[in-house]
């Protein structure tokens, strides 16, 4: 049987709603092998941990249907039968798609800002995403047909120009990547062969929760109060922040729940107190979120995840 196919000529089609929409297989949480971070994919040795903790920021980018340039030495399918060769191009998806969309931007912002640390360029990405659609609804999952959580889509969808002026920060110092570690469990003979400053010991009191990180997951909560701190830093002009948090099911509070700037660079430090109560439901995790605004221009955003044990 002889079969005829006509192909139109390529278009760009904009304003399709919903948009953005969670691949089916882009990968969820929760994390098995740190709790504490949300949404990271399985460390297979502690150099793994650190480049995850370093350079990957914890955010969604387009990557469904991406025209990519491609090695004209493959085929256009990767199939072993497929003996295609010689496209310059293609349409591919993935993390392989997405991750250059946020180092592009990663790049833009350290053009802008060059004397930002990667955990703040990272923390400036995170914070200002989106987690609403075009249509000013939560983004859809096409996995199973419901609404997407933090798990799918960490702190949201990247927004380049938002994160040029995120107003504060989450920075991270290098002791503190190194307390961490230390949390996690790894001895001080593996620490510091990762650390230049032989110097450095180990924290007796510090907790992954406390990781200075634009996120917050607890994942084993019980009916005591959890401490979980935080310090930004401000980046941009003098200004009051005040705190509006919410975790549907916990007793939650940020003290203190408003924050005044008076310089760039300032750093100020604040608690966010967390309880569960004895209707909190254990089986399932419940999604918040942590906003700072200072009711002009900027919202600073940080999920909130947790579960009662």
């Amino acid at each position: 049987m002889n079969a005829t196919i006509i192909m139109s000529e390529a278009k760009t089609v904009f304003g399709i709603k919903p948009a953005p929409i969670m691949a089916s297989f882009s990968s969820r949480g929760p994390n098995l092998v740190v709790p504490s971070i949300l949404k990271v994919k399985k460390f297979h040795s502690l150099a793994t941990l650190v480049l995850f903790l370093l350079f990957q920021p914890h955010i969604t980018a387009p990557g469904v249907n991406i025209l990519a340039a491609f090695s004209e030495a493959a085929s256009a399918s990767n199939l072993p039968s497929d003996t295609r060769r010689g496209f310059p191009f293609n349409v591919l998806q993935g993390t392989s798609m997405s991750c250059p969309h946020i180092a592009g931007v990663a790049g833009l912002l350290k053009t802008l800002h060059p004397n930002w640390s990667p955990a703040a360029i990272k923390s400036a990405i995170m914070t200002t995403a989106s987690a609403r659609d075009n249509t000013k609804r939560p983004i859809p999952d096409a996995f199973d047909k419901t609404l997407a959580t933090p798990f799918a889509y960490g702190s949201g969808h990247v927004e380049p120009d938002l994160a040029m002026d995120p107003g504060l920060v989450y920075d991270i110092s290098v002791s503190d990547y190194l307390n961490f570690l230390c949390a996690y469990g790894y001895d001080q003979t593996l620490i510091l062969a990762l650390n230049s400053n032989k110097s450095f010991t180990c924290s007796k009191s510090v907790s992954t929760t406390d990781l200075n990180y634009p996120s917050i997951t607890l994942p084993n909560i019980d009916l005591s109060v959890v401490n979980v701190t935080r310090t930004v830093t401000n980046v941009g002009p003098p200004s009051t922040y005040n705190a509006n948090v919410n975790l549907p099911g916990f007793k939650i509070v940020v003290v203190p729940n408003s924050l005044t700037f008076k310089k760039p660079g300032e750093k100020k430090t604040f608690i966010v107190i967390v309880q569960a109560t004895r209707a909190t439901r254990p089986v399932n995790y419940t999604f918040g979120e942590l906003r700072w605004t200072n009711n002009v221009t900027h919202i600073v955003r940080s999920p909130i995840v947790a579960r009662l044990n």
